[in-house]
This record gives C-alpha cells, sequence and structure tokens, in this order.
C-alpha cells in the first residue's frame, strides 16, 4: 500500500490491536462473524437517526478554496422551515416502534431468548429517549454525517451520530452508547470524540463547545470540555504511527486475550500447528520457562524483602556500606520532586509566555527559568515534595572503596 490510508476510529484501533487483523479486514476483506451486541448497537442507531432527523436544521459549513458557506437561507425545503420555526418533532412512537421493526436484524445472536432479550431493551431505550426528546428537544445540525478531512497531513473519516448546536451557538459532538456501563472519565478519555471533534473543526464554521457521550441505558449525556491542540497532539501522532505501519505493510501479529475472540485464528501464523515430531521437545521448553519464571517471581519477592531488612538495619545504625563475605552492599539514595500539575498551571496564568508543564520535570526547569518571576518561582517551589527512594548495589568485597 504505496499511500497512506484514510483512517476511521475503528481501524485505527483494530491496527493498534492487531496488526494482521486490520490486513484481513481492511485488505483482503475477509468476513467477520456477526456478533449479537454489535448487531444491536447499529439497529438502535439507525433508529435513533430516523427518530432525531426531522429535527436537523442544517448549519454553516467550510468550503475548500473559498470563503463562502451553506446557511439555512439556501435552502428552500418547507420541512426545514418547520424545523427553524419550532414546529417540527420527532417521530411518533408508533412510527418509531414500526422503524425499529422495519431495521431488526437477527444476525449474531447466540440464542431466540438473547435475541428476545435484546429486542425488548431496544424498544424500552427507543421509547424513553423518544420521551425525553419530547420534553427536552435537541437543536441537531446533522444525524449520522459522514465526514472527512485531512488533520495536519493525516487523512481521517469518521461517521458523527449527532452534531447539535449549543445555547451559545455553538457545536456539541454527541455519540450514542449502547454499552452497560459508562463514566465521565470514558468521555474525558475517549480517542473516538477527539477524532469526532476534529472532523467537526474542519468541517463547521462554530466552535466545538462540547463532547457528550449520550448512555442511552440510563438517559445519562456526560459530557466533558472539547480538547485543546496540546491534548489532541498524542493522539495524532499515534494515528500517524499506525497509518506509517500500514503503509510500509507493518502486519505482524499481537497475540493477547483478544486472540480467544478473535475469527481468524484458523489463518493466524500465532495458531499455527506444531509438528507432531517437535511437540514434546516444544511442551518441555514451555514447561521449563513456566518453572523458571515462578523462580523468578519467588526470588523478586526475597530480593525485596531482604533489600528492605537490610535498610531497616542500616537506618538504625546509620550505616551505607556493609560487607558480606563476598561482596559489599552500597546503599544509594535517589530524590525525586513531585508537584502538583492542576496547581501549577493556573500559578503561570500565561504570564511567563510558557505552556503549562506536563511533568515535574517541566516544572524543575521553569524553576530554574530566570525569564519567570522570582516570587512565582518561589510559589510554585512550595507546592513541591520531596520523595527520596533508597536502594543497593554490591561492590566486589576486594575492590577498593569509592569515596
Amino acid at each position: 500500500m504505496a499511500v497512506a490510508p484514510t483512517l476511521s476510529y475503528s481501524s485505527y484501533r483494530t491496527y493498534l490491536e492487531c496488526p494482521l487483523r486490520w490486513k484481513y479486514l481492511y485488505v483482503e476483506r475477509r468476513p467477520e462473524t456477526p456478533r449479537g451486541y454489535f448487531t444491536f448497537g447499529r439497529v438502535v442507531h439507525a433508529v435513533l437517526e430516523e427518530l432525531v432527523r426531522p429535527l436537523v436544521v442544517p448549519s454553516a459549513r467550510r468550503r475548500e478554496g473559498t470563503e463562502s458557506q451553506t446557511t439555512l437561507h439556501d435552502w428552500t425545503d418547507p420541512t426545514r422551515a418547520a424545523v427553524a420555526s419550532g414546529a417540527a418533532e420527532p417521530i411518533g412512537p408508533e412510527a418509531l416502534l414500526a422503524s425499529y421493526d422495519r431495521l431488526w436484524s437477527s444476525d449474531g445472536y447466540t440464542s431466540p431468548d438473547e435475541e428476545a432479550r435484546y429486542r425488548s431493551l431496544g424498544r424500552e431505550l427507543l421509547l424513553k429517549y423518544r420521551e425525553e426528546l419530547a420534553r427536552h428537544p435537541p437543536s441537531p445540525v446533522s444525524v449520522e454525517e459522514h465526514l472527512e478531512t485531512r488533520w495536519d497531513g493525516l487523512p481521517v473519516h469518521g461517521y458523527v451520530d449527532r452534531i447539535d448546536r449549543t445555547p451559545a451557538g455553538g457545536l456539541e459532538v454527541v455519540d450514542y452508547k449502547t454499552s452497560r456501563d459508562l463514566s465521565g472519565e470514558d468521555a474525558e478519555s475517549s480517542d473516538q470524540l477527539s477524532l469526532y471533534q476534529v472532523l467537526v473543526e474542519h468541517t463547521y464554521r462554530a466552535p466545538v463547545e462540547r463532547l457528550t457521550l449520550l448512555h442511552l441505558r440510563s438517559l445519562t449525556p456526560l459530557r466533558t470540555l472539547p480538547r485543546t491542540a496540546r491534548t489532541l497532539e498524542p493522539l495524532h501522532q499515534r494515528m500517524g504511527e499506525v497509518a506509517d505501519g500500514i503503509r510500509e505493510q507493518a502486519f505482524e501479529p499481537t497475540p493477547g486475550r483478544h486472540c480467544q475472540r478473535c475469527d481468524f485464528r484458523a489463518i493466524c501464523p500465532e495458531f499455527r500447528a506444531i509438528p507432531e515430531a517437535d511437540a514434546p521437545r516444544l511442551a518441555a521448553l514451555v514447561d521449563r520457562f513456566d518453572a523458571l519464571r515462578a523462580d523468578e517471581r519467588r526470588l523478586e519477592r526475597e530480593l525485596a524483602q531482604t533489600a528492605a531488612e537490610l535498610h531497616r538495619a542500616a537506618e538504625e545504625m546509620g550505616l551505607h556500606r556493609v560487607e558480606g563475605s563476598r561482596s559489599v552492599a552500597v546503599r544509594h539514595r535517589e530524590v525525586a520532586w513531585q508537584y502538583p500539575l492542576e496547581a501549577v498551571g493556573p500559578m503561570l496564568g500565561g504570564s511567563s509566555g510558557t505552556a503549562p508543564p506536563a511533568s515535574a520535570e517541566e516544572v524543575r526547569r521553569l524553576l530554574r527559568d530566570p525569564a519567570v518571576p522570582a516570587e512565582l518561582r518561589r510559589r510554585i517551589a512550595e507546592t513541591g515534595s520531596r520523595r527520596v527512594r533508597w536502594y543497593w548495589e554490591l561492590e566486589d568485597a576486594d575492590a577498593p572503596s569509592r569515596r
């Protein structure tokens, strides 16, 4: 593959998990066995698209190579005028359930009982969410929109579940989730929301004001602030590395727990059958490796316990060198400083012209920077805490003492 692929969130995650599985899916186009929970999620998303679409009012979008933009005035459809005036409503309960029945798929469920449970859950989720929409209608500018852009040279794309207009005039990126459990931390750490923010910012003129995972089982919107350019940088770096790996056709398998649910084990070299003649020898090596690893863990525990006991005795006697019959144990000290980064950033307040530090090492550099006012450096220094770690090294008993 000579050119960089256009990455979606799912293809990026697939390559990170296992490059060989990415090849099977995206190059060789091998099908995977359907799974009921994936089918369920796709059906619910499709019904939600039909539910919300009557409320959509298009918003200004960027156009390549021009400052012109698409606005509501460009649309003459009377249904859009009804939406703009607030007269439009989501489809009714009967139409909603009819859409659900029409779009339902039985693919991937392990039994009729499992399918029945999911189907009942879907009806419940959709009807409750429709009631919520009727009470608190959003202002969507698009639903299930495919967006594509180049993010600092990296081609990316994705289907965004919903983009809403906020009361302040900005945009909110909404991603539906049908999973059992979800928390605010999931929204804050979601690479998927980060990528969607990039796609929306490159497509629409209004700023992204918030990112939301909408947990349908609890009807809870888990909102977080948009990412800054700095917090988006690691994702861009990781996606760039994935794109480089695909371009170089680096498709080595990455074995792990995910192999248990992989449909390609029968053709994966990691699970190739061992010739019968070699099986006993290799099995014995695995058993030996297992036994040695157990010994290693036991020795690590004993080593840590012995070093701690030696440290306590040296502390009591004020010693730093302890002689044995063959070696001399020398006690060394390692000092590290820690700072509450969430407090240091606001203290800077942009007065130094320096970005907020992301590590203790960056704080230490700030404390040595004459461009930062001395009083501010002192205030930052006072937030630090000193951590000391002691460790032992062995020297030959006949070696001369180092002073």
